[in-house]
């Protein structure tokens, strides 16, 4: 059984799912809880994933209601399968109840956490919750383990899948060409979340921005890739700007259209080690509910929320956050880019540097989290 809650779980999920099939010896059957991806191959979803798609701590309490509903039905749906394993993936409020639910009625299954909470960056404590309530934990970065192994969680460090995008297919040309793109002509790629909460903040924001570089720009091409999640919602937020966005919705043409972008202006997330990947430099913005900035601002250490900001520790790509994330600020920061290549490419070789660091060129880690299961279940049954 796999739970995603979120999109980029999904895609987590996915890639689990197709290499567990190819290491397991023996022949396996998915359920669980998922989006698009997951679905395609093979596994029924009780549930759209869309009304999990939650930000933030006060939205989080919102929601409590169809939250609480939402694990009660993923409970059942264990209990009704009966599955030999629980892989519960990222989204850590939804996935605890999750654990802590199926923990209560199937004692002895086994329970596997894919991606911890970044105790390294706040709340340290939820090392030790999770020790309590899974029995295997597959984390993304190496500064996860000693954590968790603390408490006496064994861990698994399997990478980030960021790091290990394929941008061999990627086409920027044919992107180029789709959008009509002249020689000379600069691109802007404007990626606003694939979260609800995330598109409700950042796009009157980003849409405000866009209208004022296409006054002063009128040969900018401007490309917004739309998540599965937030379709709807984005194509009402753009509005009257629509005919002068181009909007793309499949994960091929957003790959080409990262190694075509001259820039790009992204909600954080992981998105911003995609781009690192694929050459681009970008400005970052984010903006949450207030009360919700104010507690991870007492809880935090960190001065940076761009992952390879801060494993550099030092500012590569531009963070705007919170009031900082204005119109105003996010045109200069574009402007200034867009007119000066060097700034452009010394952009680009940190943000290579600081990928470096990280372990890009690393073996997939779907692959080492799906040998990891196939191991631990190996271990379990003996």
């Amino acid at each position: 059984m796999l739970v995603a809650a979120e999109a980029s779980g999904d895609v987590l999920g996915a890639g689990l799912m197709a290499q567990l099939k190819a290491r397991s010896d023996v022949e396996l059957r998915f359920v669980g809880v998922g989006g698009a991806r997951m679905a395609a191959l093979g596994l029924k979803s009780p549930f759209d994933i869309a009304q999990l798609s939650i930000l933030g701590m006060v939205e989080g309490l919102k929601a409590y209601k169809r939250v609480k509903a939402r694990v009660a039905d993923t409970v059942a749906l264990a209990v009704k399968d009966k599955p030999d394993a629980v892989i519960l993936i990222d989204s850590w409020g939804f996935t605890l109840r999750v654990a802590h639910g199926i923990r209560a009625v199937m004692p002895d299954v086994a329970l596997i956490k894919y991606v911890g909470p970044q105790v390294w960056a706040t709340r340290p404590g939820r090392a030790k919750t999770l020790a309590r309530s899974v029995d295997l934990l597959l984390a993304l970065h190496p500064m996860d383990a000693p954590y968790f192994e603390r408490e006496g969680l064994k861990t698994v460090v399997v990478g980030n899948p960021a790091l290990n995008v394929d941008f061999t297919k990627a086409d920027p040309d044919a992107v180029s060409r789709g959008i009509a793109r002249k020689d000379g002509q600069q691109m802007l790629l404007v990626l606003p979340g694939s979260r609800p909460a995330e598109i409700k903040r950042l796009m009157p924001v980003f849409k405000a921005t866009i209208e004022r570089l296409l006054v002063e720009r009128p040969d900018l091409k401007v490309v917004l890739p739309v998540a599965d999640t937030v379709k709807a919602l984005v194509h009402e937020a753009i509005g009257d700007i629509k005919d002068r966005v181009y909007l793309i919705d499949s994960e091929a043409e957003k790959l080409g259209a990262m190694k075509a972008a001259d820039l790009a202006l992204a909600c954080s997330g992981t998105v911003s080690t995609e781009l690192a990947l694929a050459g681009c430099p970008m400005i970052i913005a984010y903006k949450v509910e207030p009360l919700t900035y104010y507690i991870f601002k007492a809880l935090s250490s960190l001065k940076y929320v761009t992952l390879f900001n801060i494993v550099a520790g030092k500012v590569i790509a531009p963070e705007y956050l919170q009031k900082d994330c204005t119109v105003d600020n996010l045109v200069r920061a574009v402007r200034e880019r867009l007119d000066n290549p060097q700034l452009r490419r010394s952009q680009i070789e940190a943000q290579y540097a600081a990928l470096d660091q990280m372990g890009r060129g690393q073996r997939p880690p779907a692959e080492l989290a799906a040998q990891s299961v196939v191991d631990f279940l190996k271990l379990a049954r003996a």
